[in-house]
């Protein structure tokens, strides 16, 4: 339960109202757009994460560059949500821009590969792991392969994911656990698909060892830290047990470093040791050009490189794993990838994004204790935020436990109103190589107003 401290509930909901009001009323383009969308696209919006990424109505975006964009009304923002970490580069990062329409007067599309693409995966292997890869273009259709490719190595079906992480919209993925049952989570799923995952608790080990027992899972898909309610780092002991335990069952460890990739120059994986048997990265490791990359270690890879005949007679069974498709691995994202990852993802990048990080995380607990509240700040190095209590959360449950319903939409639309774009419900603020001190310091201060109007 929350220490609500000295903050007022029915004000905060009344806040709320009163900021909705505003916002729709200072956004008359944006406005008309959507009305206008509605004709042709449900809801008003070509995506419906749009709407339900946020507790008021989208913006229109007319521009953006670095950490800041604008939208059809005029107003401006300091964007600390960088679609949904999709732009941690940076808005239009000349290197990235430059590299697009350089390859696009080249070619895009040939379905043969290009020279950059061997220096992206020597870059990889550089940074994360010694592993083979393989380039998608979101990071859902490479755990999807990733997925295909643990099956074929193990002859096993079952799958072993956490309560509350997101790893793609995959069928097996999209599951909750409710009363100890597996279920899918949102409707137009297959059930049947739901019942070969299982889902237990982060950190717990002996949940872990439990649900490996039986030695019926494929793999086991983790974040090297939790993102998804909250950001919640792995317990001390936790990364080594989960190595052990999936190596002793004969079950491939698959690494997801997609909302992690930001945390560092080798994300999570260099940061706490690991070693993955396949491993996922994507969203921003183009500087926004959908992009992603999928590792495996050498027994993984010689299954495909075994298995591939591409003289089977059409209609037959083929002796080839599904993996791959038609826009995957084109000229264009494998160059934004390159010039992400050589001139703006750099060691000294990082290293001042994290700096950062850890001065909006001091910034933001200095804020809450100036109120009386004894609320914790997530410290997951460029990814920061707070948690309803004075501890750290372990999983989902006491995540869960603690929340507050509302607060956070209340924060979000009173920041977007003074002009600080800010993370969505399951999160808080994310610190790019983009933004600098100044950044910083005005992200606290409209925080410290939002808190005082919430008394």
């Amino acid at each position: 339960m929350a220490n609500l401290g000295p903050i007022n509930l029915d004000r905060v909901r009344k806040l709320k109202d009163e900021e909705d009001s505003r916002f729709v009323a200072e956004r008359p383009r944006s406005m008309e757009l959507l009305e206008r969308g509605r004709s042709f696209m449900p809801d008003g919006l070509p995506n419906n994460w749009f709407r339900f990424n946020y507790a008021h109505p989208p913006v229109w975006v007319a521009a953006a560059k670095d950490a800041r964009f604008t939208d059809v009304d005029g107003h401006s923002y300091l964007d600390f949500f960088l679609g949904i970490s999709g732009a941690y580069c940076g808005h239009a990062a000349e290197a990235v821009t430059e590299a697009v329409a350089l390859q696009a007067a080249r070619g895009v599309q040939f379905q043969l590969p290009v020279e950059d693409a061997i220096w992206v995966a020597e870059e990889l292997s550089r940074r994360y792991a010694p592993l083979r890869w393989q380039f998608a273009l979101t990071s859902s259709q490479s755990l999807g392969d990733c997925i295909r490719l643990a099956r074929a190595t193990t002859g096993r079906n079952g799958l072993l994911k956490f309560d509350s992480n997101y790893h793609g919209h995959l069928d097996p993925t999209m599951v909750v656990l409710e009363d100890g049952v597996v279920k899918p989570e949102y409707r137009g799923m297959d059930v049947e698909a739901a019942r070969k995952t299982r889902v237990i608790q982060f950190n717990d080990v002996d949940a872990l060892g439990a649900a490996l027992a039986s030695r019926e899972v494929a793999c086991v898909i983790a974040e090297p830290a939790m993102t998804n309610c909250g950001h919640l780092p792995p317990v001390r002991g936790y990364h080594e047990a989960l190595r052990a335990l999936t190596r002793q069952t004969g079950t491939l460890l698959l690494i997801d470093e997609t909302q992690t990739f930001n945390c560092g120059f080798g994300g999570l994986t260099i940061e706490y040791g690991l070693e993955p048997d396949l491993f996922v990265v994507g969203k921003s490791i183009a500087g926004g050009v959908p992009f992603s990359a999928y590792g495996m270690n050498e027994d993984v890879a010689a299954l495909i490189e075994a298995a591939h005949d591409p003289y089977q007679v059409y209609g037959e069974t083929v002796d080839e794993i599904a993996t791959g498709g038609t826009m995957w691995a084109n000229a264009l994202t494998i160059a934004a990838a390159r010039a992400a990852l050589e001139h703006v993802y750099t060691y000294e990048a990082f290293e001042h994004a994290r700096t950062l990080g850890a001065g909006l995380a001091d910034g933001i607990e200095r804020a809450l204790r100036d109120i009386g509240l004894d609320w914790i700040a997530y410290r997951l190095f460029t990814r920061t935020g707070y948690s309803f209590s004075s501890e750290m959360p372990r999983n989902a449950i006491e995540a869960r436990a603690i929340d507050v319903i509302g607060f956070k939409d209340a924060q979000r639309v009173h920041m977007a109103n003074r002009g600080v774009w800010d993370g969505g419900w399951w999160n808080g603020p994310l610190v790019s190589p983009a933004h600098t001190a100044d950044d910083i310091d005005r992200y606290i201060d409209v925080f410290r107003e939002f808190l005082s109007d919430a008394l």
